[in-house]
């Protein structure tokens, strides 16, 4: 039972870390356009939330074997969103490769968004 437990306990720190490095990338690499007066197919909430679990799993894997990365978006947590995004400009500024790779990620979501709005 104790394994659970701990396994919980670790889950939410790699959540909250998650969630904000999506939400500093989406601040850093723009929002999309909003889709037409008909949304085509594919854009209900279960094809949004296959979407995003792609790509927050697709993170997870890169900041796993990008501890650099995965130190920096670290040390955001606690800060102020301008102090956040900030620190984002200035880190992907230095590092455009990054920049890149992360775009590339999360460019599922950015497609989703476009398409459905």
């Amino acid at each position: 039972m104790s394994n659970l437990t701990e396994e919980k306990d670790m889950s939410i720190p790699v959540r909250s870390m998650l969630a904000a490095v999506l939400s500093a990338c989406a601040v850093a690499l723009g929002t999309a356009v909003p889709a037409a007066a008909q949304p085509p197919p594919n854009c209900t909430s279960a094809d949004m939330s296959g979407v995003m679990t792609g790509v927050m799993a697709a993170t997870t894997a890169y900041l796993y074997t990008h501890p650099p990365v995965n130190d920096f978006f670290s040390t955001l947590k606690g800060r102020s969103p301008e102090d956040r995004r900030a620190a984002l400009e200035t880190f992907m500024t230095a590092n455009p490769q990054v920049r890149a790779e992360l775009q590339g990620i999360r460019q599922p979501m950015t497609d989703f968004r476009n398409r459905c709005g």
